[in-house]
């Protein structure tokens, strides 16, 4: 078997020879006739995605193709700042599974925090008023669709999984980031990646990958997904299954479980 390499967070080793087939989901297959419809129109995008993709499609990449992370990088003590205010009233925080059942596929216990900016169709305003300068750079992130604080107890492993769909990119900064380093990790197909405080790692989440946090610290990354850069006509087609995916059963669930959330948190502040 082979021992898959590590490499420094925001770098990338040298990649296999790119797929032109998507890897399988790991979520919950749809039952209904519409549904796996639907997911065949999906797999056809996403083919179609990774051939238009400006930036090919490796697992991991070079964050210095996106300009925008070196101004955010510049900053991260500020974003770090509000993040420890969170953390002050962190066990009322909501755990992933809470807000998305979707994610109980891989996570069921309360070891995997959030503290949610943008997502599922809507952002929280409350939650951005409560942290204004991570709000002001997250605004610096072209085709943002999910920002959050994403916090993982000591020793939370997340199982292998991808995601749903490759039309987003996933961009992780270290905020909180515990040692040993080399316990904390993420394996994205071959690749192994370490995070480190202030730094970036860009990956592409339909790609099977799996967390750990082998310490007795907290790991805090701000966790965004972004609209993957293509060409015409991919990113037309993109744009349209990003845009029609609010209107899921899926992401009105989410959306009132926020809402529900943040009612009763801010009531008791």
């Amino acid at each position: 078997m082979e021992t898959p390499a590590k490499a420094p967070i925001g770098s990338t080793l040298p990649a296999k020879p790119e797929s032109t087939t998507p890897t399988p989901s790991t979520l919950n297959p749809p039952t209904s006739t519409v549904g796996r419809l639907a997911a065949k129109f999906i797999d056809w995008v996403e083919t179609r995605i990774i051939r238009d993709s400006v930036h090919g499609n490796p697992p991991v990449y070079d964050s210095g193709l996106f300009p925008w992370v070196a101004e955010i990088e510049k900053e991260w003590t500020k974003i770090r700042a509000e993040l420890d205010e969170v953390l002050k009233r962190r066990d009322e925080l909501p755990a992933f599974h809470e807000l998305t059942k979707e994610v109980s596929t891989i996570t069921t216990d309360q070891m995997w925090k959030t503290f949610l900016f943008y997502g599922f169709g809507v952002k929280s305003e409350v939650n951005l008023r409560a942290c204004p300068e991570t709000a002001r750079l997250l605004l610096k992130i072209p085709g943002l669709s999910t920002a959050f604080f994403s916090i993982l107890s000591p020793t939370k492993h997340i199982p292998a999984h991808r995601g749903p769909y490759n039309g987003v990119l996933r961009y992780h900064l270290g905020l909180m980031v515990p040692e040993p380093n080399e316990n904390v990790r993420i394996r994205v197909r071959d690749q192994i990646c370490h995070w480190q405080e202030g730094k970036t790692l860009v990956f592409d989440d339909s790609f099977n990958h799996e967390v750990w946090n082998d310490t007795n610290g907290t790991r805090v990354v701000l966790f965004v997904d972004f609209v993957r850069p293509c060409r015409f006509p991919a990113k037309f087609i993109n744009w349209l299954v990003l845009s029609l995916s609010v209107f899921t059963p899926f992401i009105r669930e989410a959306n009132d479980n926020q809402k529900n959330w943040e009612k009763k948190f801010y009531t008791r502040r």
